[in-house]
């Protein structure tokens, strides 16, 4: 007899165990499985909010997951204040499967299962008392077997926002000296701190050893959205996606995308992510979170540990991100199981071509043609080839030169790019292409020297030589500005800078040596060679002395 009664009542364990009617441990939440103790290894199992910060009687979704190799047989899922052990609010919607249980004599203040049938997610509403409020959390009970099973398994803190006692988000502490020993990082520009840099964009990924599991940062300043992603190549396109940005309300949330192209991502259940922190200081977008989702690039899932790494920033409608205005791609693959490789921003090759090109078009070739346009015309006036003096065909080589390369250049950043990331960079060389082929369409035109009307060809070819030359400089200012590392390391913009005053030096120097040779008198002489040759000759020494120096800075940038 007494045999049987112990059997009877461990049948009635496991049948509580079953139905999940567990009203009993509602300040434990431990199960009441015989022998069996809970485990102390990470959960597999998650429980995430779809909300950040609530308000007095404000639902809250409420979501239970499996990763996709291991199901949970039960549960119990409670809300509580942070630090407290007593469940607060009631849950309003039971999804099948579930039910409702009461704490403390208080209907509804727990969710369990109703079966030991194998789960991977449940969802569920929890509704907010109105009174004796603080930030709060979700704990869940998760049973994979009868033996096996976590407890207090924790969502991310949620803000309590309501009136009197708002509470501001936590930061994301970000430590950039763990870059390249336990955590891969990427930045633009390169080696940026987050910490000391507003302008600076960061992400980081800490995976474990056995990629179960990756804490991720994203940084950086935003209208609407900073994101992240994973990607075989580096193009938009079959990329896996972490988007950092403000809902219809203007609140922090993290979303889990799916690149498809030059559209819109497609938006995927958040799925295995938890410890979500969010900041937003002085429009700088701030989260951090750790997430057991494998990553998938549509062709591969979870197979490989190497991939491009990729940052991008933009504003949002109404809660959906816009198209995006910035867009950085590391250069090579980042193996995210070796920190040790560290990513730095690596200039692409197309994209040194054209600089090379441009500074070549706008610093050498380009001022001469205009140098020896304005001011070598009476220089071997008369002599020359074909019918026309030396010193037109020289301007016409040089222009068509800087026409040529300009074109090549365009082509080759829009072809790698194909948007308009970068800020004023690509408006200013759109600018730039197309006054350099209008230019040549208007000289084409253009009249005879004794025509009455030519003077409105010169003033047309002389301001919009001026305009190309503005906007070259203008261009090439802001194309090193995206080169350069940091704000300390921006010698190529110097560089630059003393081409500039080189430049109008040598402007200024011809236009005195013109406007004396007037009066009938000159500068200088030198011996039978006239002024301004020498002053070209020189000018020509020391641009190559700027071109060179700038060629070699974007052949090591990065």
């Amino acid at each position: 007899m007494l045999v049987l009664i112990l059997l009877s009542a461990c049948v009635g364990v496991v049948q509580s165990y079953k139905s999940g009617q567990v009203s009993g441990v509602c300040d434990s939440m431990t199960p009441r499985h015989s022998t069996h103790t809970a485990q102390t290894s990470t959960s597999p199992f998650t429980v995430t909010a779809d909300k950040n910060i609530f308000t007095d009687g404000e639902e809250i979704t409420v979501t239970l997951s499996a990763p996709s190799t291991v199901v949970f047989e039960g549960f119990m899922l409670q809300a509580r204040k942070v630090g407290s052990s007593t469940p607060i609010g009631t849950f309003t919607v039971m999804p099948t499967g579930s039910q409702g249980l009461p704490c403390n004599g208080v209907a509804n203040r727990a969710v369990s299962h109703t079966s030991d049938n194998g789960k991977t997610s449940i969802q569920t509403k929890w509704k907010a008392p109105t009174s004796e409020l603080g930030n709060i959390e979700f704990r869940a009970t998760f049973a994979q077997k009868f033996e096996t099973f976590w407890v207090g398994v924790k969502s991310s803190v949620i803000t309590y926002n309501g009136t009197g006692t708002a509470t501001v988000a936590p930061t994301v502490p970000t430590v950039n000296s763990e870059c390249g020993k336990s955590k891969v990082c990427f930045s633009q520009p390169s080696n940026c701190d987050p910490l000391t840099n507003t302008d600076c964009y960061f992400m980081s990924v800490r995976t474990a050893t056995n990629q179960s599991q990756m804490e991720i940062e994203i940084i950086g300043k935003a209208d609407g959205y900073v994101a992240t992603g994973f990607s075989d190549d580096q193009n938009m396109g079959n990329d896996d996606i972490y988007i950092c940005g403000k809902d219809i309300s203007g609140v922090l949330q993290v979303q889990h995308a799916f690149s498809t192209g030059k559209v819109a991502p497609n938006i995927l259940q958040l799925g295995n992510v938890s410890d979500i922190k969010k900041a937003l200081t002085n429009g700088v977008i701030n989260c951090s979170f750790t997430t057991r989702n494998s990553i998938s690039t549509g062709s591969r899932a979870a197979s490989s540990s190497e991939y491009f790494l990729m940052i991008a920033s933009g504003s949002s409608n109404q809660g959906k991100i816009t198209l995006h205005t910035n867009k950085y791609v590391s250069a090579s693959k980042a193996n995210l199981l070796n920190p040790e490789l560290i990513i730095s921003e690596q200039l692409p090759a197309i994209l040194k071509a054209h600089g090379a090109l441009m500074l070549i078009s706008w610093m050498t070739t380009g001022s001469l043609g205009m140098i020896i346009a304005r001011y070598l015309k009476a220089v071997a006036k008369g002599k020359g080839c074909c019918g026309k003096d030396f010193w037109f065909l020289a301007h016409v080589t040089l222009m068509s030169i800087s026409v040529t390369a300009t074109a090549i250049a365009f082509i080759l950043v829009f072809s790698h790019a194909q948007d308009w990331s970068g800020g004023a960079h690509p408006v200013l060389g759109c600018l730039v292409m197309i006054l350099s082929l209008i230019q040549p369409i208007v000289a084409a035109f253009r009249c005879e020297p004794q025509h009455e009307r030519r003077f409105i060809f010169n003033w047309a070819h002389s301001f919009i030589a001026l305009a190309v030359k503005g906007l070259a400089v203008a261009a090439i200012f802001t194309g090193l500005s995206l080169i350069e590392s940091s704000e300390e390391d921006d010698w190529m913009l110097k560089v630059m800078g003393g081409f500039v005053a080189w430049e109008a030096l040598m402007f200024i120097l011809q236009d005195l040596n013109m406007r004396s040779k007037k009066q009938d008198s000159e500068i200088c002489s030198f011996d039978g060679i006239s002024p301004e040759i020498v002053l070209l000759i020189l000018f020509l020494l020391g641009n190559l002395a700027f071109l060179i120096a700038l060629l070699v800075g974007i052949g090591r940038a990065g």
